[in-house]
């Protein structure tokens, strides 16, 4: 594909976004680039958003986008559910934030520690970078051990010890396999001595390190549905060795299903019926509010509690469990039955089907990855499995794809996405049928 085409796509987004573009020459007076949020911002400017309703967003120029995004995949329900609304306006009028608990969190907590199969007991945070980097602090102090293995190309936050080995460019990647690289200029030397990388789906390579680090990992902390891959499943019988030898050297075992959570009512670890030590949580189970969780064992989650003599621990947060956060939270996990669950997920499945099928008319290469109400797009001859299947994309190409997308007024997380209770058999022929449009455009 050449550059006049991804030029075309973006002169056709700079048309229909005047306001936007105006929005963000203001935002750039007062915010770094103008933006708080990585994932909030794209090239040339993003579109900067008025409301949403439902599977929709509209934006500041009264332009109407079908959202796949649907905020990271955090809007199960979609947007400005009623019942969410309703919640968070009486409790509004009670109170914003307390210093004191409420029994909403013991709703929350207890509907969330009967569904996840690895969460005896649980505690909330603000983010999902909070869960994961607390999750880790406690398989280090129950393990008396400091190090820890991640995936290649696996995203748990921004705190320094899962910055490694993230967005890898592939100038970057050791040919002889996955070697700790930080993300960042500045990082701390020993945060790369202190975490082994291995590559998704290979049993063998994990298996290498844990036998022959076994006395220093504390912990193993990984993605069953890996979103960077086009949230891309690890196969069963990967996730049932890594659970086997970890549980027989002692090592704790994290899943992040911050996003793979929506998969089922107890998550990608009922879903592959693998479970591990401790869960970390985010999205969802917040009602499109700020939140995390982690949860686990109790005898290991037992390091932070505050009784008999105060935590091994120490675990703040000013608005840890806030009520408004809780009731939505609950709103979300009432309306998540298995009904809905398999509803979203057949879709799912349609989809993937559909876009496979575009694709396949068209004679466009690609790889269709996803698993129940996920989906991603990758335009490569790899079969997916791990980092370095999806880092050989050309990025001109995402980028155009994208912005083409765009400019069809559907809204992608790059070149993935995901559904909502409200997505229809009609909003994925949309998708498609804009992806046959696009892919015209940019390959014929």
């Amino acid at each position: 594909m050449n550059v006049q085409k991804l030029q075309a796509e973006i002169d056709s987004y700079r048309m229909c976004t005047p306001m936007s573009s105006e929005l963000q020459e203001k935002a750039a007076r007062y915010l770094p680039g103008g933006s708080s949020r990585g994932t909030a911002y794209f090239d040339p400017y993003p579109h900067f958003v008025s409301e949403g309703k439902g599977s929709y967003i509209y934006d500041v120029d009264g332009n109407k986008y079908l959202d796949f995004m649907i905020n990271a995949t955090s809007l199960i329900l979609g947007h400005a559910h009623p019942d969410i609304s309703a919640v968070v306006k009486d409790q509004i009028d009670l109170g914003a934030a307390y210093s004191g608990p409420t029994t909403s969190q013991i709703d929350l907590a207890e509907i969330l520690c009967s569904r996840i199969p690895s969460v005896d007991t649980i505690r909330f945070t603000n983010s999902g970078t909070e869960a994961t980097m607390m999750a880790i602090r406690a398989a280090r102090k129950y393990t008396d051990k400091e190090k820890i293995v991640k995936i290649e190309g696996g995203y748990h936050g921004s705190h320094e010890y899962v910055s490694v080995s993230v967005y890898t460019p592939a100038h970057k990647l050791n040919p002889a396999g996955p070697t700790a690289v930080p993300e960042y200029g500045g990082q701390p030397i020993n945060v790369s001595n202190e975490v082994f990388v291995v590559e998704y789906n290979d049993a063998i390579g994990m298996l290498d390190i844990l036998e022959s680090n076994s006395d220093d990992i504390a912990c193993v902390i990984m993605e069953p549905v890996i979103s960077s891959f086009g949230y891309t499943p690890a196969s069963k019988d990967y996730l049932e060795t890594v659970r086997s030898k970890t549980r027989e050297l002692g090592i704790v075992l994290i899943f992040d299903e911050v996003q793979s959570f929506r998969l089922s009512s107890g998550g990608a670890q009922e879903y592959f019926g693998v479970v591990p030590d401790m869960t970390a949580l985010g999205k969802i189970i917040g009602g499109g509010l700020a939140v995390g969780a982690f949860g686990g064992k109790r005898e290991i989650m037992d390091c932070f509690n505050p009784t008999d003599g105060g935590a091994e621990i120490a675990h703040a947060g000013t608005f840890n469990a806030n009520p408004i956060t809780m009731r939505a939270g609950m709103v979300v996990m009432q309306h998540l039955t298995p009904d809905v669950y398999s509803q979203i997920n057949n879709l799912g499945e349609e989809l993937r089907a559909k876009l496979s099928a575009v694709f396949s008319e068209l004679n466009i290469t690609t790889q269709i990855t996803g698993i129940g109400s996920f989906f991603g797009i990758h335009f490569t001859e790899n079969e997916i499995s791990n980092y370095r299947d999806v880092i050989t994309t050309d990025p001109t190409v995402k980028k155009a794809f994208f912005l083409g997308m765009l400019n069809e007024g559907i809204l992608l997380n790059g070149l993935s996405g995901s559904l909502n209770i409200f997505s229809t058999t009609e909003n994925i022929n949309e998708l498609a049928s804009a992806v046959r449009r696009v892919a015209i455009r940019l390959f014929k």
